[in-house]
């Protein structure tokens, strides 16, 4: 019995969210300059096969429906089947019930982000969720998932406690 999928090529779709901000040390406020993907996905010597492709940076507070579309547009055009997108916490599920609505054709769709951007260094939850996120986007079945503090949810079970900073089941 085997319990993951065989590997195949994995699309990293970025968006931006707190996972790529960067601090400015002068003004105090954070900023989107590159992603951090490959820089991650190297510092945790990721054997995998993927492509990585910024659609947007933004942060998810200033997401639109066309944003959403962009995303949806680029999921529905990829060639492959599973599909990792690394997107802001405030909107995070938003995007997905977007998704969720979609035709994808037995895609694998995984969001993902942060509470904490990356470049804060070891505080980050960026490199846990981004690990985490991969490998539950290699065994999950065919549908669009949450991962965020070491759990993977189904789109519609799930909401962010703004409370506690957590993802939870709803």
């Amino acid at each position: 019995m085997t319990f993951f999928k065989q590997q195949k090529m994995i699309q990293i779709f970025v968006t931006g969210g707190t996972f790529d901000k960067d601090y400015n040390y002068i003004s105090g406020g954070l900023y989107f300059k590159d992603t951090h993907l490959p820089a991650m996905l190297e510092r945790g010597r990721c054997t995998l096969d993927f492509d990585i492709k910024t659609l947007m940076m933004v942060d998810s507070l200033d997401m639109t429906g066309a944003d959403r579309e962009i995303i949806a547009h680029n999921c529905k055009l990829c060639p492959h089947g599973n599909i990792l997108i690394t997107h802001g916490t405030d909107t995070m599920v938003a995007t997905a019930e977007y998704l969720a609505k979609q035709q994808f054709n037995g895609k694998t769709i995984v969001l993902t982000g942060a509470m904490i951007p990356y470049a804060f260094g070891t505080s980050s939850d960026g490199f846990f969720n981004l690990g985490s996120a991969l490998a539950f986007l290699q065994t999950m079945p065919p549908g669009v998932y949450v991962a965020m503090n070491g759990r993977c949810y189904p789109w519609n079970k799930v909401r962010k406690n703004t409370k506690s900073g957590y993802f939870e089941e709803c």
